[in-house]
């Protein structure tokens, strides 16, 4: 083996340019296709993180403005949501809403002693904690005696707490002031990662300290029993047309209220990341399929250029196996080599991406988020790719080489 291994360095040695060659179609190959499935990876680990700050079976509403006349007043007004809303969505769509909640903000300075931070308090109900998959690292987040009483409670996120105090855990039960007023550190929690973390109190105490005039900025609530997009799409419509008449709008006046299904969202991106992986593929493999041409070409050109020489050696008594060894042994050894190489550049490419691209923040308006989330690819697909090249150069060199290893030797010493 160790023979074979210093005559292909040697024939590598003497044939530059068309090692070159070989090696960079079969390294492009592998490393196109590396590239694009990790750049297609990172955009669906982007598009399944954002899709997993809330629980699927959720639903938000929000304000908006009408589309159409009604009743006399003119399109372009502005329909703001009401607490009777909230009680309405608690009351007449019990068949397949669970918890409604609401929220509401004011931007507040908060402090402790000398340390303060400067952010927005949101006034939440206690199912926020499940809708949002809040984590809690400390103490516990608003209940419902909190909402009832209307409690000046807090729940602050961990990097707002560390800008407060080093020690996070000691703030649980502390009071901070919070602009004119008092309030009492109930739990800490886990900020997700590139989120936009808010302070937390409970509705009824940010309504009534600030007056915000019982108008929410959105309306949450979880549902079941709605399975389909055609059952999402009923229920939306019956509970618009039920909101638009207590605003005075049409019925069918979708711009009046924004309605935020996850569901629906979540089985539109997986269409969508289904998608995109098909299509990922459909082009890494075509891109393969190039690197495979470019080395079987090269491969036949390669026997062809080898006819004189292997005459020579079977005329002085090499078997044709010998032969056949020979050029199978020089394509695997080569598209192995030259494999590893486009392998180990697409990941290196990958990881760039992931260290420039991955750390862009996108303000959607109701989050932050990235848009490009660890950039991965499988060393099996690393390996199933080349050893595919390695086959297809193989396969392309052994087809004339065995017509190279049939021919008489007085033969292939004619040949040009």
């Amino acid at each position: 083996m160790r023979d074979i291994i210093s005559e292909i360095w040697s024939t590598a040695r003497r044939n530059k340019l068309r090692t070159t060659l070989t090696g960079f179609a079969v390294a492009w190959g592998i490393f196109m296709l590396v590239v694009l499935l990790g750049a297609g990876n990172g955009l669906i680990h982007a598009l399944e993180n954002n899709n997993n700050r809330f629980i699927v079976n959720s639903m938000a509403i929000f304000g908006g403005t009408t589309s159409k006349p009604h009743k006399g007043m003119k399109e372009g007004r502005y329909v703001p949501l009401r607490d009777k809303d909230i009680a309405i969505t608690e009351t007449q769509f019990t068949d397949h809403i669970d918890e409604v909640g609401a929220r509401v903000s004011q931007q507040a300075v908060i402090s402790m002693g000398e340390n303060y931070i400067s952010t927005r308090l949101c006034g939440v109900y206690p199912n926020h904690q499940q809708i949002d998959k809040i984590d809690m690292l400390y103490g516990r987040f608003i209940n419902n005696i909190d909402l009832k009483e209307k409690r000046k409670v807090l729940v602050l996120g961990d990097q707002q707490a560390k800008e407060l105090t080093r020690d996070v855990a000691s703030l649980v039960g502390k009071h901070l002031k919070v602009g004119a007023f008092v309030f009492r550190v109930v739990g800490i929690f886990k900020e997700p990662q590139n989120g936009n973390a808010d302070a937390m109190t409970a509705y009824s105490t940010l309504e009534t300290v600030y007056g915000k005039g019982k108008q929410p900025e959105r309306i949450v609530f979880s549902f079941h029993g709605l399975p389909t997009i055609e059952a999402n799409e009923d229920f939306e419509k019956a509970y618009r047309s039920k909101l638009n008449r207590e605003h005075q709008v049409a019925d069918d006046d979708e711009s009046a209220l924004w309605i935020w299904n996850r569901f629906t969202q979540s089985l539109q991106m997986e269409m969508g990341m289904g998608i995109i992986r098909t299509a990922l593929w459909i082009v890494g493999l075509f891109t393969l399929l190039s690197g495979i041409v470019g080395v079987s070409n090269i491969m036949l050109i390669t026997v062809k250029e080898r006819t004189r020489e292997f005459g020579i050696r079977k005329a002085i008594g090499a078997k044709p196996w010998s032969i056949l060894k020979l050029i199978i042994v020089e394509s695997v050894i080569m598209t192995t080599f030259f494999g590893y190489i486009g392998m180990v550049l697409g990941v290196a490419a990958n990881e760039y991406m992931d260290a420039t691209l991955g750390h862009d923040v996108i303000d959607t308006g109701l989050f932050q988020t990235t848009m490009f989330v660890d950039p991965t690819v499988g060393i099996d697909v690393c390996i199933e790719a080349t050893m595919v090249m390695v086959i297809a150069g193989t396969l392309a060199g052994l087809i004339p080489s065995l017509k190279a290893a049939r021919i008489r030797p007085i033969e292939a010493l004619r040949a040009e």
